[in-house]
């Protein structure tokens, strides 16, 4: 298998989380994408996935496959002993609520402000994710407000159960630890208040799958491109 991402990024993150958590690193093929400089735009890349995102699983027969969410449903099926995204029907609609609620009110509300209030990845994706409408910072600033909130309601959430979706780990703990990370690096801090969130990021962090997990950090030369 192969998978088209770039380490250090929040969903990339996501699906090494997985890997590391079903023990599939040493079967995949990691192919770097150039996101600082649009890579993931150009016609190429473009051919592998239309939405111009990543990641993307390549399947040794060929089949692509984007979207975390559906990346992380093959991965955690391919031993037929799912552990991230439910086993019986009542854990796979919690969890899948979870996780949709992870996407947008965190990982979407932070992607917004990352790249309509703040310079965002730079110069070269400027034309892919800015165009030129009125009040489009202040539309990211509301997004960061919108990020704040929903780290308020995940610190509800983690009052009264140890995980995201209940009692055990799945991928919406994972796409709402990838989105605080993401906020960390835009500058939207976890507010003071939710102590329970805070707690609970800590605990995640130290979970094997997570800590250990290859491609945890900025490439060199996107930190430096960065200007970090």
């Amino acid at each position: 298998m192969k998978i088209y991402d770039r380490p250090g990024f929040p969903n990339p993150s996501r699906i090494r989380i997985v890997l590391s958590e079903k023990g599939l690193d040493d079967q995949v093929e990691f192919v770097g994408v150039d996101l600082i400089g649009a890579e993931h735009k150009q016609a190429p890349f473009l051919a592998i996935n239309p939405s111009g995102k990543i990641p993307v699983l390549e399947l040794d027969d060929g089949t692509l496959i984007s979207e975390s969410t559906a990346i992380t449903e093959y991965l955690d099926h391919l031993d037929g002993h799912p552990v991230l995204t439910g086993r019986t029907p009542r854990e796979k609609a919690v969890i899948h609520m979870m996780q949709n609620r992870a996407e947008a009110e965190l990982m979407g509300a932070v992607d917004g402000y990352f790249h309509y209030a703040t310079p965002g990845l730079g110069p070269a994706m400027q034309p892919y994710v800015a165009p030129e409408w009125a009040g489009r910072k202040e539309w990211g600033e509301r997004q960061r407000e919108r990020a704040v909130r929903g780290m308020t309601y995940f610190d509800g959430v983690l009052k009264t159960q140890p995980f995201v979706a209940g009692d055990a780990f799945s991928m919406a703990d994972i796409t709402v630890f990838a989105s605080l990370d993401f906020a960390g690096a835009a500058g939207i801090p976890i507010p003071d208040a939710c102590k329970s969130l805070m707690a609970w990021r800590e605990k995640i962090s130290n979970l094997p799958s997570v800590k250990n997990r290859t491609g945890r950090d900025f490439l060199p030369e996107d930190l430096k491109r960065f200007g970090l």
